[in-house]
């Protein structure tokens, strides 16, 4: 494709009208600066009033929300939670009031009847292991000597008859 200027519209002379389109581009783009400009002018002079604000004051920024957020359901959250309350007091005096169908007496006076039936039955006394633990070694290597001495004089005696 050629490299050469074709006009928007139709015109006779195309060297005037190249002449007459960039003069309007950069007409264009002149008025395109100076809104950037002014805008930026305005922005600034904001920052300056809200800067000047600052200085004079005790330096509260302005952008705190004064607006509160409002549930439109809170009242009829709070009626439901003073009902289960009510519900839940009436339900924790009614069990106040019932007596207990277990009897924890009669289950205590089990527990030490069958632990009496299981010392009756058991091989050896009850806690023997910490009876022997807490003698020192060398009595408790006696109590045993002394122990296994009488088994062995009853094996003795048992077989001489």
């Amino acid at each position: 494709m050629h490299r050469s200027y074709q006009p928007i519209l139709p015109c006779g002379n195309k060297y005037l009208q190249q002449k007459w389109d960039h003069a309007c581009y950069l007409e264009h783009r002149r008025k395109l600066e100076d809104e950037r400009l002014s805008n930026i002018e305005r922005n600034n002079k904001k920052l300056l009033e809200k800067m000047s604000t600052i200085m004079r004051t005790t330096g509260r920024v302005d952008n705190i929300s004064v607006h509160k957020p409002k549930s439109l359901n809170r009242e009829m959250r709070h009626r439901e939670m003073q009902r289960v309350t009510r519900e839940n007091q009436a339900m924790q005096e009614r069990l106040k009031l019932v007596e207990p169908q277990y009897n924890h007496l009669k289950w205590l006076e089990d527990w030490y009847k069958s632990e009496k039936y299981e010392n009756n039955i058991t091989r050896y006394p009850c806690a023997w292991y910490t009876v022997q633990r807490l003698q020192p070694k060398s009595k408790a290597r006696k109590v045993k000597s002394a122990k296994n001495s009488e088994k062995s004089k009853r094996v003795q005696v048992r077989t001489s008859t």
